[in-house]
Order: C-alpha cells, then structure tokens, then sequence
C-alpha cells in the first residue's frame, strides 16, 4: 500500500493540483486568464515567436489542449498566431500588446503566491528545493515507459 505522505509523484501531483486549482480561480476572476493560459503567457514571454510543439514541451501538456487554448487566447486578443515564414506548416506564436500587459498584471500576483507558499522555508531551504526539482524534472525520462517494466522477481 503507497504511503501518500512519502510518495513523492502523489505529493508533487497533489500540490500541483492544489496550486493550479487556486491559481485559476484569482487569476480568472482578477484577470481573466486560467492557469494554462498564464503558463502559456509567461513562456511567451521569455520566449516569443515560438511554436505550439515548443509550448507542449515546456509546459508539458499535449497538443490539443494548448491548440484549443491558443485559439481562445487569440480570439480574445492575447496572442498573435501566423503561419511560420520558413515552414508553412508550424505557426509562430507571440503575445500581442495585451498580452504582455495581461501577463505583467498577473506576474506580481504569480510572484505573491510563490512568495506566500515558500515562505515556510530559509532562502537556503528554497534553493536546495529548486535545485532538487530541476534534478527530478532533468530525470523524467527515467520513467518513460516504465509500465513496461517487468516487476516480477
């Protein structure tokens, strides 16, 4: 039987969840974004004109949904979707000027909220927390396909 306090994908999904879920309701109500769209806006905006693959990658969501987000984002004026010059068939996608303003409104809300839910930790603490998250984030691959690992002595 998994002890869920000490199951470290339950935990980190568990927090996750509760961290999106809270997320969403301030950042829909203040400013009429989800968390998924406030993903996708603060990534574009340390990288802009990048594609729909490269948002699924670092976000890690598949295609469909981010597709689906997208349009709405673009419908409400948030991003800018064009058919790549090099390659007609990826699209190039960028914040418009209401999207940088939406993503510098949520920013310092996003910031609080990180600020709040670390505080319990020294700055020392946090560190070694960021540290040993890009560590387990950089081992993900390990997992790939471990359904198919035989368990059986």
């Amino acid at each position: 039987m998994l002890d869920l306090d000490r199951y470290v994908p339950a935990l980190i999904t568990f927090i996750a969840n509760k961290l999106s879920r809270s997320a969403t309701v301030v950042y829909q109500k203040r400013f009429g974004v989800n968390v998924t769209e406030w993903r996708i806006l603060s990534l574009l905006a340390i990288e802009p004109e990048i594609s729909a693959a490269r948002i699924c990658h670092v976000i890690g969501f598949d295609k469909g949904p981010v597709s689906r987000t997208l349009a709405g984002m673009e419908e409400r004026g948030l991003v800018n979707i064009r058919a790549d010059r090099e390659d007609g068939r990826t699209h190039s996608i960028s914040l418009t000027a209401k999207g940088y303003t939406t993503h510098d409104q949520v920013i310092a809300v996003a910031l609080e909220r990180e600020r709040r839910l670390l505080g319990c930790l020294s700055k020392p603490e946090r560190e070694t927390l960021i540290a040993l998250l890009l560590r387990v984030h950089g081992n993900l691959d390990a997992v790939k396909g471990a359904g198919e690992i035989d368990t059986r002595e």
